[in-house]
């Protein structure tokens, strides 16, 4: 009973802080895309091509990583075997566009908000699908 006990809270802490995760990168990239400048209107070449690379990273969030977030939280919660599956690739999300943007962030030697904002998200992503992969059984 007591293993069970432990595999429900995991299961249910994954799927709470995938719904957490998706409503931080909702409300961040809205609040994003309101107050950053359209790229046509920046001057230096630079600015201009990290500033697209910015909204294509913002798009793609919103296009793929919320919406299974959404997914991973709420079929994961109620043990749907597509709640799993959302969970995994999300987690995968994270450790691809982490690694995307550690590797500029570092190299330009500027961590931004987003990063510092993210990256328990990107941290907790490691162990949560170690954990799903564990349990797997249970959804398949």
């Amino acid at each position: 009973m007591q293993n069970q006990e432990i595999t429900d809270f995991g299961i249910k802490l994954i799927a709470t802080v995938n719904g957490i995760a998706a409503l931080l990168h909702l409300g961040f990239w809205i609040f994003a895309f309101l107050r950053l400048p359209r790229p046509s209107v920046v001057e230096t070449e630079a600015e201009r091509v990290d500033l697209i690379v910015t909204y294509g990273l913002g798009v793609a969030d919103l296009l793929w990583s919320v919406p299974l977030l959404i997914v991973g939280c709420f079929w994961l919660y109620n043990g749907r075997e597509i709640g799993w599956l959302a969970a995994q690739m999300a987690n995968v999300l994270y450790w691809y566009s982490f690694t995307f943007i550690l590797i500029r962030e570092l190299n330009a030697k500027s961590i931004r908000f987003g990063t510092l904002l993210f990256s328990p998200f990107a941290m907790f992503s490691l162990w949560a699908a170690w954990y799903l992969w564990q349990v797997r059984t249970m959804f398949y």
